[in-house]
């Protein structure tokens, strides 16, 4: 690039600088909140990678190139999208408000075609490395798309993320040379300059891992000054100083900061800076890489250039590049002064009344400007996969059997599907032949890049390594599983191929994994991952192996259905239903809520069940009232008045239980009517998507100042205005909210505190879940009446 082209960026970045400044400034000075709250911003963050991005977005990206944006650089984000015309000018002025521009780069709400979002730290900085193992897999087995590098901005703090390096480490990542990283390396934390600069310990690890590294130190002023003589030594003095010292520099001039520079420095450096004048020295010592767009682009070209691995960029930056508060230790949070702004203004040669102004399209800015606009638009994704997935795969039950062997049969059988079978991709961290994936790799093998060949003899599992197939594994990383569901739930986006994703997981673990499982149905991702086996009906591998939070995360995290069902059928018709929902891309089920549309999240169980009750309500309700209720989440599996004529006017109590449970309940149902009690029973077999109608209905009623209504969902599975006991191998809050929904009293059963080695029977009598418990705690329920 010629210096002509590297001026016409200079004056871009210029402005960018300001618009980035000016929208934190606004939202902080010109807008009153009326709640005494600090909006907030991160000017000195976004001052840091000015140059990065401009350089990436008018010179170096192509429209098929998707960026992952460092949180705190989002006012930067903003700025170049608003530049390129991509960003309505009334949304300057609104970062940080309701229905405008979100603190941080987000997918599903920021109006600029964000590709990532970000903003728990280390997440973005992992979701393009895989994206970019999304789109091999996609690659192999749709067709080569148009060629994409996935670019990820990140702060060097983000790498004291422990995910950073799961990710980067995963067999599942290795080789994607369509990968670059680029570290804002401005060796500040939030709260301090650190001490130690780490960049000899980073590189290590990222050459380990197999990456190509570069470092972008030296601007091109520093750089020629080293090639003079005498210039060596400056460059070793520059490299040992302390970076607390140099640090310092940035809020010096003048003899001040000469003095400041040379305080330890050898007699050589001193010798050398001698002539420099002090207007000039400044300048030179801080002329750093990572804000030298002719260094920052030759360092983009040597990344494209490595084809076979990863690429990152450690670019050399300070944290408030171009601001009074410049390497300030302190300047995070900081915000100019509204005499710092108007003199940054003037600066820039704008006025109050031209400062929020694009590029003028007539001159050589504007016109790069609408150049590039071109050159990076792009088509609308379809996010419909066009196929139709089976309500059933009839999955046939004859003997007692579990939940998580159910999974993988039925995942076995939509694998043979004509047209589903295809789009069906599986992943695990270690966990696939122990959740039950092992039917489904024998028919489909496991995804590799290029073929292997297995050197052992299996007739229970073939695993066949090769790019047909399609199971991908990981290693032990329940961050990595996630992260990797959450990009391939957006491959109809960021790869132009929906696909229907699976994971699996020992359901205890999914709390390692919570932070990636949010970033995924945060940014709009659709998958469905199973956690199992769950619950201390994992009895003998004790507390730390069994989940009881579990339920409630599934219940309370936003965009995800969970799903709990204890018989075979019902997890078929489930299971088939979510896949659906997501082949569809859009309009959920009609029997779902209404703001379903996201991940699906199922709980397992390896304790075999027997399926004769569920047969019995099959028969009483006929498969399409059946299917319609365990679908929309609850079921009456034990209708005590049919089942027990004698108990017409007997006192009703109705007991609800998700999966595992269930016999226990049904045993304690016969025990009640013994003792002259009718007692239903229902399996809820989605406490979300009955949580959600009936929240649905409640909200329906405050805004419309009206009486609310029970939902259809409670209204079928529980008709009688009786006391409920709710049943659950988890904690028993996830369950409690009945009694309120229903207008009744309601006695909570579930597992509350740390189990421990044992049997099933000896743990569920230590959580009160055995029969006689049930029975006792119905009693209970009457009494409150």
């Amino acid at each position: 690039m010629n210096q002509r082209d590297l001026d016409v960026l200079d004056e871009i970045q210029r402005r960018v600088l300001w618009l980035a400044t000016r929208i934190v400034d606004s939202a902080n000075h010109d807008r009153d909140t009326g709640d005494g709250v600090k909006v907030g911003g991160h000017q000195a963050s976004s001052a840091s990678l000015v140059t990065a991005m401009t350089a990436l977005w008018f010179a170096h990206l192509d429209a098929e190139d998707r960026v992952a944006v460092k949180p705190h650089a989002s006012p930067v984000y903003h700025a170049i999208q608003y530049l390129l015309g991509n960003l309505d000018r009334s949304y300057l002025t609104r970062l940080r408000a309701r229905g405008g521009l979100q603190s941080y780069p987000s997918r599903t709400k920021d109006p600029d075609g964000v590709d990532f979002s970000t903003g728990s730290v280390g997440l973005g900085a992992a979701a393009p490395l895989f994206a970019a193992a999304t789109r091999r897999y996609v690659d192999a087995h749709f067709g080569p798309r148009p060629r994409s590098r996935f670019v990820a901005l990140i702060g060097d703090a983000e790498l004291d993320e422990g995910n950073v390096w799961e990710a980067v480490a995963d067999p599942a990542t290795t080789g994607l040379g369509n990968v670059m990283w680029l570290v804002d390396f401005n060796r500040q934390s939030l709260d301090r300059v650190v001490p130690g600069v780490r960049i000899n310990q980073w590189r290590g690890q990222f050459e380990a891992a197999g990456w190509h590294v570069v470092e972008v130190k030296y601007g091109r002023r520093l750089a020629a000054a080293y090639g003079r003589p005498g210039g060596a030594a400056l460059r070793d003095w520059i490299d040992v100083m302390p970076n607390e010292q140099y640090q310092s520099l940035f809020g010096l001039s003048g003899p001040e900061l000469r003095k400041r520079f040379l305080d330890g420095a050898p007699e050589a450096v001193a010798a050398f800076v001698a002539d420099i004048p002090d207007d000039e020295l400044g300048p030179l010592v801080t002329d750093l890489g990572g804000h030298d767009l002719a260094a920052l682009l030759d360092a983009y070209a040597q990344c494209d250039a490595v084809t076979d691995r990863p690429s990152v960029v450690f670019a050399y930056t300070v944290k408030g590049w171009g601001l009074p508060i410049a390497g300030n230790p302190r300047n995070h949070s900081a915000l100019l002064t509204t005499e710092q702004i108007a003199a940054l203004r003037a600066a820039h040669g704008l006025t109050p009344e031209t400062e929020w102004d694009r590029l003028d399209p007539a001159s050589p800015a504007g016109i790069r400007a609408g150049e590039r606009r071109e050159a990076l638009s792009r088509r609308p994704r379809e996010r419909a996969l066009g196929v139709t997935v089976p309500e059933t795969t009839n999955v046939r039950a004859n003997k007692p059997i579990s939940t998580q062997e159910v999974f993988g049969r039925v995942l076995v059988d939509l694998a043979r599907h004509p047209e589903v079978g295809r789009y069906l991709v599986t992943t695990a961290p270690d966990v696939a032949t122990s959740t039950n994936l092992a039917g489904f790799i024998n028919k489909t093998g496991v995804f590799a890049p290029t073929a292997r060949r297995s050197w052992t003899e299996d007739r229970m599992l073939r695993w066949t390594e090769s790019p047909a197939g399609q199971h991908i594994e990981l290693g032990i990383s329940e961050m990595n599983l996630f992260l990797l569901l959450g990009q391939l739930g957006l491959a109809w986006d960021l790869s132009g191929q929906p696909l229907l994703p699976v994971g699996t997981v020992y359901d205890p673990f999914v709390l390692r994994g919570l932070d990636a499982f949010l970033y995924g149905t945060y940014s709009g991702s659709r998958f469905v991952v199973a956690g199992t086996p769950s619950g201390v009906t994992l009895a003998p591998e004790g507390g730390a192996h069994q989940s009881t939070i579990t339920a409630s995360v599934g219940l309370e995290l936003p965009g995800v259905t969970f799903v709990e069902p204890a018989y075979a059928v019902t997890l078929d018709w489930l299971l088939c239903d979510a896949l659906a929902q997501i082949a569809s891309g859009a309009a959920p089920s009609v029997t779902a809520a209404p703001a379903e549309d996201g991940a699906y999240y199922f709980r397992l169980s390896t304790r075999p069940l027997d399926q004769a009750p569920f047969e019995a309500a099959r028969a009483r309700l006929g498969d399409a009232v059946l299917r319609r209720q365990v679908v929309a989440g609850a079921y009456r599996l034990v209708d005590a008045h049919q089942a027990y004529p004698h108990l017409a006017d007997a006192p009703v109590v109705q007991l609800a239980a998700s999966g595992a449970v269930l016999p226990e309940v049904l045993a304690a149902a016969a025990e009640l009517a013994e003792e002259g009690v009718a007692a239903h029973v229902v399996d809820v077999t989605s406490l979300d998507r009955i949580y959600r109608a009936w929240q649905r209905t409640l909200r329906q009623g405050v805004r419309t100042a009206t009486v609310p209504s029970v939902p259809g969902a409670l209204r079928s599975a529980f008709d009688d205005r009786a006391p409920v006991v709710t049943v659950h191998d988890a904690a028993s809050h996830a369950m409690a909210w009945l009694g309120s929904a229903l207008g009744v009293p309601a006695v909570p059963l579930g597992v509350d505190e740390f189990g421990q080695s044992g049997s099933v029977a000896e743990l569920y009598e230590l959580h009160d879940l055995l029969p006689g418990s049930i029975v006792n705690a119905a009693l209970a329920a009457l009494s409150l009446r």
